[in-house]
């Protein structure tokens, strides 16, 4: 009998793998620059970790390599988009696709595009969205957006004090090579500089560079605050951000493997948004306490004014009407029936 049972079990095996009933176990490395605790990145991550596993019953699990161990941002897109595998999926700043041509998400790039965040939350959930995920796919990049979060608006902060828009001017800011940053931090006057993310910390000590912007969480969470303890509160652009796979990685993921992986992003994002005002508070909280200096800015003109020339540059005649719809996300018009 037992003999008997055990040919029945073989038999029951090779049926499953010849008709692909056998589900093959899959991990997926996911790539974070921050750290997973107190930013609103690693939440988002966390959460995507954990509603992957669950809905996928285990078939499906996510490494998370956190702090940059996989690289710098820019590191870590350049192997995806170089057609590395080492690699599955990674969170990154829309920001970071306007160089390799998505001109879509150069609009969420420009500064001032979102003046509060319910607009991009509303964005978020539309249609459009889905839109602007897909555009790296549209012009033949091998990597696909999941999902849209945000994590805060981004402020300038410097090792030396600073009151307002004039004190931008002569300073050495570390941006991405994102040609929208570059352009904004060139237009308020400053230099823009390059310099990895994991790199920061030493250059603002030392004085490659003078200044950054981060989001607060971010700032906070990799102690920014030690070496560059003036933060510029400017808003210039909400931290928007997007979990983004390889082409690759989604080829080789069966249609009910591609809905769980959809599915989890969509709601990590929420998940993640839901936490934002929290971490922030937090994060203040925290930053009195280190007696960083906190400088506010009462009057955004100044400001607008002095971006326009790049927001002009890359609004060009056939996007304006699409970059008008964005900011009238929010507005009456939009949310009226």
């Amino acid at each position: 009998m037992a003999i008997v049972l055990t040919l029945a079990l073989i038999a029951m095996v090779i049926v499953s793998i010849m008709t692909g009933n056998m589900s093959e176990k899959i991990v997926l490395n996911y790539a974070e620059v921050n750290t997973l605790d107190g930013t609103v990145c690693g939440e988002l991550a966390k959460a995507f970790k954990a509603k992957v596993e669950e809905l996928s019953g285990g078939e499906i699990t996510v490494v998370i390599h956190a702090g940059g161990v996989l690289g710098s941002d820019d590191q870590v897109l350049d192997n995806m988009l170089g057609g590395g595998n080492m690699t599955d999926l990674a969170r990154v700043s829309a920001l970071a696709l306007t160089q390799f041509g998505c001109r879509k998400a150069s609009l969420l790039a420009l500064p001032y595009t979102f003046e509060h965040v319910e607009q991009f939350k509303q964005f978020a959930r539309s249609d459009l969205a889905k839109e602007f995920l897909k555009e790296p796919v549209d012009i033949g990049l091998p990597i696909r957006g999941l999902c849209y979060a945000e994590e805060g608006f981004r402020h300038f902060f410097f090792n030396k004090p600073v009151a307002g828009i004039e004190d931008v001017k002569g300073k050495k800011i570390r941006i991405s090579s994102d040609p929208v940053m570059i352009g904004m931090v060139t237009d308020l006057g400053g230099y823009a500089t390059n310099v990895s993310f994991t790199e920061l910390y030493s250059a603002l000590s030392t004085g490659v560079v003078d200044g950054a912007e981060q989001p607060i969480a971010n700032y906070y969470s990799n102690a920014f605050y030690e070496v560059a303890p003036h933060v510029l509160l400017d808003a210039h652009t909400l931290g928007i951000i997007q979990i983004v796979i390889s082409e690759y990685r989604w080829q080789h993921l069966n249609d009910e493997q591609r809905a769980w992986v959809s599915q989890a992003a969509q709601e990590a994002a929420q998940e993640a948004m839901d936490k934002v005002v929290e971490i922030e508070s937090d994060t203040a909280n925290k930053l009195q306490e280190k007696n960083v200096n906190m400088y506010s800015v009462e009057d955004l003109a100044p400001w607008k004014q002095a971006v326009e020339k790049t927001v002009q540059a890359y609004v060009s005649d056939e996007l304006k009407e699409l970059y008008q719809t964005l900011q009238n996300f929010g507005t009456e018009e939009e949310t009226a029936p």
